[in-house]
Parts: C-alpha cells; sequence; structure tokens
C-alpha cells in the first residue's frame, strides 16, 4: 500500500478519473456510489444511497471493498469518494481506485471533494443521509 501512496504523490492523479458534485447530482441514472473513507464521516452524513466500504487506506477497507463489489458487473459504474480532508491529502481514494480498477472494472471515477465532505458536499445542500 504504501508503495502506491508513493506512486501518486509522484506522478499525481493523472490515472484518477474525476466526477464533481455538480455533475453526480445532474445525473438522470445512478451509479453505484461507495464510501471509502472513515467510519465516523460516514454515519456523521454521507451521500444518500451511498454504501459503505471502509478507509481505502486499510487492509481491512480495501478488503471490504472487494467484498462488497464482488458480486456487481465489471462494466457497472462505481463512484467512489472519502471527504476527510483536502483532496490531495486523502489517504483513502487512491487506494480504493486502484483496488478497485485491479478488479476490473472499467467505469470507476472518484468525486472531487476539494476540501471536505461537508464544505463540498454537505454545506452545497447536496442529497445527504445521517
Amino acid at each position: 500500500m504504501t508503495l502506491l501512496l508513493l506512486f501518486f504523490a509522484l506522478f499525481g492523479d493523472a490515472q484518477v478519473p474525476t466526477i464533481t458534485g455538480d455533475e453526480l447530482v445532474q445525473r438522470a441514472d445512478r451509479p453505484m456510489i461507495v464510501h471509502v473513507g472513515f467510519p465516523l464521516l460516514f454515519r456523521g452524513a454521507h451521500i444518500m444511497g451511498s454504501a459503505f466500504a471502509g478507509p481505502g487506506s486499510k487492509p481491512a477497507g480495501i478488503d471490504d471493498l472487494k467484498k462488497l463489489l464482488a458480486k456487481e458487473p465489471r462494466e457497472r459504474e462505481i463512484v467512489l469518494y472519502c471527504g476527510c480532508c483536502p483532496w490531495d491529502k486523502c489517504p483513502n481514494v487512491r487506494p480504493a481506485y486502484a483496488a478497485v480498477s485491479r478488479m476490473g472494472f472499467t467505469k470507476v471515477r472518484v468525486l472531487m471533494i476539494p476540501e471536505n465532505m461537508a464544505k463540498d458536499w454537505v454545506d452545497r445542500g447536496y442529497p445527504t443521509q445521517k
């Protein structure tokens, strides 16, 4: 996992396709949305209808993510998100993205949360569950 984080530190997010909050809420169809952050964040407020997989920075979180997606068709659209901190410091989304890509999913994107979940989702009035 450390090598993966080092890769993203060196090469940036060029390989991580993103979607903005505005783009996600305006969609008529609904991709599978998966929270790959910390449980406390998910319990506090999460995207309505999203599933919880656990932190992408932890082996147990990656294992839970793989279990959650195991029976999903590989062409299913998946949107991953965390929102624990600013995008460039998030320890969870990049390892989760890499794991889902290695599983063979071809339509995976990460929700761009520039600052944090509260500011970039909840405060903007997007659909939220607690």
